[in-house]
């Protein structure tokens, strides 16, 4: 589905991304992994049009993305839950949900309020809440919602649980396993080394802006060390 090779990017003179490649199969939760400041987000900001890579190659669906503006990668079925999270603080819940809603991709069951809100029960007791009284948790749980709501072919999250209660995290983490048993496919950056491993299928390590290393979850599982050198604090 997502196929990325030799992917350079920069902040003006600024050089992050050297040689990224990743791939991800329709159906597949795969995380990419690393230190903060080795390239995660600005991976994230090259695969959605936020950033114009210098080089190399993204392909979706057999689409080449690179270069294309942010709002054609999305239309094209890729969306986003960004670090930060970015709601839209004077909407309500309900009206940060049905701001970006679409289905053009035609699928038979597309993501309804109705699903978002069995799938986050707090977003409908909130529904005409404004969105910037939220808790940092429940504006995570309405980030994941909008995106849905687009119903995207691959959902990328960024820090997925970065700064949020370990009850929260918890849902969090049911949500996306809920996801991957429907079939979704996920490209996720996060920390939690021991949850990622029991849920995605593979992995990505990138360090300065390289990618070194790819493998399973049994594969990252069995090199302790490995991990400790390009994930551990």
């Amino acid at each position: 589905m997502l196929s990325v090779r030799n992917l350079q990017s920069a902040y003006g003179a600024s050089q992050v991304l050297f040689d990224v490649g990743l791939d991800i199969g329709e159906g597949e939760v795969v995380t990419l992994l690393g230190r903060n400041g080795m390239g995660k987000t600005t991976t994230v900001r090259s695969l959605m049009g936020l950033l114009v890579p210098k080089g190399g190659e993204i392909r979706f669906d057999g689409c080449m993305l690179q270069g294309s503006a942010p709002e054609v990668i999305a239309r094209c079925g890729i969306g986003l839950v960004p670090e930060g999270r970015q709601i839209f603080p004077t909407l309500s819940v309900r009206e940060n949900l049905v701001a970006t809603a679409a289905n053009r991709l035609g699928r038979a069951s597309p993501w309804t309020l109705e699903r978002v809100y069995a799938l986050f029960p707090r977003l409908e007791e909130r529904a005409c809440q404004s969105a910037r009284t939220l808790s940092g948790g429940e504006q995570q749980m309405l980030a994941v919602g909008r995106a849905l709501m687009t119903n995207p072919k691959l959902l990328i999250l960024d820090e997925a649980t970065e700064g949020l209660a370990p009850v929260i995290r918890a849902e969090i983490w049911r949500c996306l396993e809920a996801l991957k048993a429907q079939g979704q496919s996920i490209l996720l950056i996060d920390k939690n080394i021991a949850v990622l491993k029991r849920l995605a299928d593979r992995h990505y390590i990138i360090e300065k802006g390289r990618t070194v290393w790819s493998g399973s979850s049994a594969e990252l599982g069995a090199q302790a060390e490995m991990v400790h050198r390009y994930v551990g604090v």
